[in-house]
């Protein structure tokens, strides 16, 4: 297996990407440590993974929580001695962030998402390197959408704070490969199984005066496979990232996007 033998932690694991991730790193013969903000709904995904033969655990953290992230990440190395992956998988609810023209938007609901999810990303990703360089080995993953690097209306602050999330996997990289750490950021077109991309889509259509679906038929469009990026996609390059088979890629973005971005 992929992964077997190795301890993850993965923030906001209640949510349709992180707990995908989640899944697919346990399938894959991980370790899984779950947390997010609920524990009942990130409890509830440790009991499926156990039930499917793997181990999980799930405890209530919040990922902007210095304290809790950093007492959190201790205890999970005073218990399995080692922490071999970091997958950080938050969102933040979208009605009053996208959707609004610029011009129209409100200085708070630009700045909260870039907010956010920087210091999300910057506490999660601080935890588990200061335990990797220890050890001199781990993983750092994050996920972002197309806008990140590909110009979109009505995005409002998550295209610049996607595209922050970005500067900051190249930058983990460039402090922390030479203690054998490496950091790895996955990009996907909208992942429209999950209850985000719903009612993004929905904000989007309803600004431009179009139905929902014509949107998406839209966003497909721009792809070259016509179709969007699914959860298993990114859950299993995930799994592939976070394996000693992916060891040579570090600060660097995998492109899940189906041709919408051509690098």
């Amino acid at each position: 297996m992929l992964l077997a033998k190795k301890v993850a932690v993965i923030y906001g694991a209640g949510g349709a990407v992180g707990a995908a991730v989640a899944r697919a790193f346990a399938h894959h013969g991980a370790t899984v440590f779950l947390t997010g903000r609920r524990f009942a709904t990130v409890d509830t995904v440790a009991k499926e993974i156990v039930a499917a033969g793997g181990i999980a655990e799930a405890a209530q953290v919040d990922a902007l929580d210095e304290q809790a992230v950093e007492s959190h990440m201790n205890a999970l190395v005073e218990k399995a001695g080692r922490i071999d992956i970091s997958f950080n998988g938050v969102g933040l609810p979208q009605p009053g962030i996208q959707g609004t023209p610029l011009a129209r938007l409100a200085i708070d609901s630009f700045s909260a998402p870039i907010a956010f999810y920087t210091r999300s990303h910057f506490l999660t990703a601080r935890a588990a390197a200061r335990c990797m360089t220890t050890q001199k080995s781990g993983v750092i993953l994050m996920h972002t959408p197309e806008p990140a690097r590909l110009g979109a209306p009505l995005v409002g602050g998550m295209g610049p704070a996607w595209a922050a999330m970005e500067a900051l996997n190249r930058n983990l990289s460039a402090e922390f490969a030479v203690h054998g750490i490496r950091s790895v950021c996955i990009r996907s077109s909208g992942l429209v199984e999950t209850k985000t991309i719903d009612v993004v889509f929905g904000l989007h259509a309803k600004t431009i005066g179009i139905p929902r679906e014509q949107f998406q038929a839209f966003i497909d469009g721009m792809t070259h496979r016509k179709r969007p990026t699914t959860l298993t996609e990114v859950a299993n390059t995930a799994a592939f990232l976070a394996s000693d088979q992916a060891s040579g890629m570090t600060g660097t973005v995998a492109n899940l996007t189906g041709g919408m971005i051509v690098d």
